[in-house]
């Protein structure tokens, strides 16, 4: 694959389920017989965004940047039949792999897109989606131009109004690039959340934490409510705490943008 080798691993636990690898990283995980089950914590937290993002079962417009398994938009699909869904991938070889081991459902409302995630957003007309789901590892770092007040800037142009914009976040002590990215967000839209483990929040180990942003109020106490019972248990920064937990990080610009911190190889044994 153009990001890296691929490779599905069997589910020893479901009987038509795998998990995605790119370069012996966990990218993705699929359920085939039920594309509502979703294994992974940051995975589950994107799930819970899109719950929320329009009363249960309406049809909404998503775009997600970054396929992978294309987990969240066969999700979507189950959750919100007749869903409208954009896919941005940029790996085509890996495009093919996913369709051709893990075929999704041709009734599903799915079109899936080559190229950089950033040119695809570009394409596409103001306020087309109701959500946007950033997903973006270029191996398992998050590419340099997809951190920045310009792209997120973008993405709200994207948005309708009152949409919601979920970004998959990885970062370790001290936090850094996590704290940079509240502040780059924070600059575009008015309301900002961030869901991880307690564990990465304190900085005590590498991890997933999901960014949520809008242009409306978010739903905090709900968003905690199902963190709070996730398998993996997540905690919720909002508000004042977050504007404590960033601190004094500097929003991030086009010409200042890195890629997000390479994890370390502990993560993958």
């Amino acid at each position: 694959m153009a990001g890296g080798y691929a490779e599905l691993v069997p589910d020893r636990d479901r009987g038509n389920a795998y998990s995605l690898l790119i370069d012996a990283a966990p990218q993705s995980h699929v359920d085939l017989d039920d594309p509502t089950r979703l294994e992974f914590s940051y995975q589950r937290r994107l799930g819970h965004i899109a719950d929320l993002v329009a009363p249960p079962g309406k049809p909404v417009q998503a775009l997600h940047l970054g396929g992978g398994a294309f987990t969240l938009a066969r999700y979507v699909a189950a959750t919100r039949p007749r869903s409208t869904q954009q896919v941005v991938e940029i790996d085509a070889p890996l495009v093919q792999f996913v369709r051709r081991e893990l075929p999704l459902d041709s009734s599903w409302r799915i079109r899936v897109r080559g190229g950089d995630a950033r040119e695809g957003l570009a394409k596409l007309p103001d306020g087309w989606a109701d959500l946007i789901i950033a997903d973006v590892f270029s191996g398992a770092r998050t590419p340099a131009h997809l951190t920045s007040t310009e792209f997120t800037a973008e993405v709200r142009r994207v948005l309708r109004p009152g949409g919601f914009y979920a970004a998959n976040l990885a970062d370790g002590p001290p936090l850094a690039h996590l704290k940079a990215q509240v502040a780059t967000v924070r600059t575009v839209f008015p309301e900002v959340c961030l869901t991880a483990d307690p564990a990465v929040l304190r900085g005590r180990r590498f991890g997933n934490a999901v960014l949520l942003a809008s242009d409306r109020e978010l739903p905090v106490a709900e968003l905690t409510r199902r963190a709070a019972t996730d398998p993996h248990q997540g905690r919720v920064e909002h508000g004042r705490a977050l504007a404590d937990f960033t601190g004094g990080a500097v929003p991030v610009t086009d010409a200042s943008a890195k890629p997000s911190p390479a994890p370390p190889p502990s993560v993958f044994k």
